[in-house]
């Protein structure tokens, strides 16, 4: 199965010149937790949740003047659309993210996060692990 067959393809992204908070009202209504960020249509960061609160509330950035170019991720992992599903969760396993763009040209074409891996019924273990590996080093941080 290629990650084109289990990708959302209903893509909610920001500018890299867009405000904290535009990119916090996206996701609020989108109920996502990440969002590309593009500079020209091509995907050059990664703003999640987490991004703002350490990077922009905790560092007392103003949301409405500060830009997701400047708290985003700019290392993206990322997938390709005829990419093997079980490869792209071992990406994802391997650089613990929950999400993965899925890119064409550096034209973000879809996400795939562990929801989508887990309702891909063959795949439902590979979703497992891929969340046991994120959360196992949390875990083990609290103790």
């Amino acid at each position: 199965m290629k990650a084109k067959e289990i990708m959302t393809s209903d893509i909610v992204s920001v500018c890299d010149d867009s405000s904290i908070k535009e990119a916090a009202k996206k996701m609020r209504d989108a109920d996502i937790g990440s969002i590309p960020v593009e500079e020209d249509h091509k995907l050059v960061g990664i703003l999640t949740d987490r991004d703002i609160v350490l990077k922009g509330v905790a560092e007392d950035l103003n949301s409405n003047e500060a830009k997701c170019k400047d708290i985003m991720s700019k290392d993206v992992i990322t997938a390709t659309p005829d990419m093997d599903v079980n490869d792209v969760a071992n990406l994802m396993s391997h650089n613990q993210v929950k999400r993965i763009p899925v890119v064409d040209n550096k034209n973000v074409i879809g996400i795939i996060s562990l929801k989508d891996l887990s309702q891909a019924r063959t795949f439902e273990d590979e979703a497992g692990e891929v969340l046991n590996d994120i959360t196992e080093d949390d875990y083990n941080t609290f103790r």
